[in-house]
């Protein structure tokens, strides 16, 4: 049997031209079923907004390659951290994303549900989602690249697999 991705609600921030002054967003819950029903995505998850591979390779490489993913027949492409929404925002405005969604997981539900939750203390970061990327299809999980040797408080920060790279050829040659 498929697995089908967790039954979650993510906490949002969207703008709102019907609120005035200097902060014109309101949050909005968004299910997982708003993410993934009736739709081919990519999702990549990091440790972190604003930490260093993340920020220099992981999130920049699916937005610079993002119409390739859109011509091979994905839908939308979305990137979750265990961040509060306000962080996200900051990150993917600082990072100049346009394309790819950045999705705030900040009580890591979700990280949680795929079993992808790791402990981060030797950083200083608390609970964090393990590096990993996957192909989402209508909602079930059609196939996952997770970083090898995922375990609480690694002392590294592996990233072989779930680039890019490894992602688009996959659905180039094999989905």
């Amino acid at each position: 049997m498929s697995k089908q991705v967790p039954q979650v609600v993510f906490k949002t921030r969207v703008r709102d031209e019907s609120i005035e002054g200097p902060n014109p967003f309101r949050w909005q819950d968004v299910s997982t079923d708003d993410v993934f029903a009736g739709k081919k995505v990519v999702l990549f998850a990091l440790p972190g907004a604003f930490t260093p591979t993340c920020s220099s390779t992981h999130l920049p490489g699916y937005e610079e390659h993002y119409e390739e993913f859109k011509a091979a027949g994905v839908d939308e492409i979305y990137c979750l951290s265990v961040n509060d929404a306000f962080t996200m925002y900051q990150w993917g405005k600082h990072q100049g994303v346009e394309k790819v969604k950045l999705l705030p997981d900040g009580s890591f539900e979700f990280t949680k549900g795929m079993d992808m939750l790791v402990a981060k203390d030797n950083l200083g970061f608390g609970p964090r989602s393990w590096r990993y990327s996957m192909l989402v299809d209508d909602g079930e999980i059609v196939k996952v690249f997770s970083e090898a040797g995922k375990e609480d408080n690694c002392p590294t920060d592996p990233f072989e697999v779930s680039d890019y790279k490894t992602m688009l050829d996959y659905i180039k040659n094999e989905a």
